[in-house]
């Protein structure tokens, strides 16, 4: 049993640098002036993580905070990986 909490684990611990990635890739999207392969890593960040997040999302929409939109599906799948990630280690 340990073998497989292992490989999930560390699937999970992919799955959570790809997160990580497309966290700093949006942040510093909105910086601007982005170089091409910005949009590469953009594009291949969301691909990987779109799946898990969109039906989230469609849960738990954005928050409206003024002209801020606060997305907690992000956050809810983010700590749910980590949360996982710790249990299938211990298994």
């Amino acid at each position: 049993m340990s073998l497989i909490g292992n490989v999930l684990g560390y699937a999970l611990t992919v799955f959570l640098l790809l997160l990580i990635a497309r966290l700093i890739v949006d942040w510093a999207e909105m910086l601007g002036n982005n170089p091409r392969w910005m949009w590469k890593v953009r594009r291949f960040t969301h691909a990987a993580t779109e799946p898990v997040i969109g039906p989230v999302r469609r849960v738990l929409k954005p928050v409206r905070l003024g002209g801020v939109a606060l997305d907690l599906a992000f956050t809810v799948v983010f700590i749910a990986v980590l949360v996982l990630r710790s249990i299938a280690f211990s298994l």
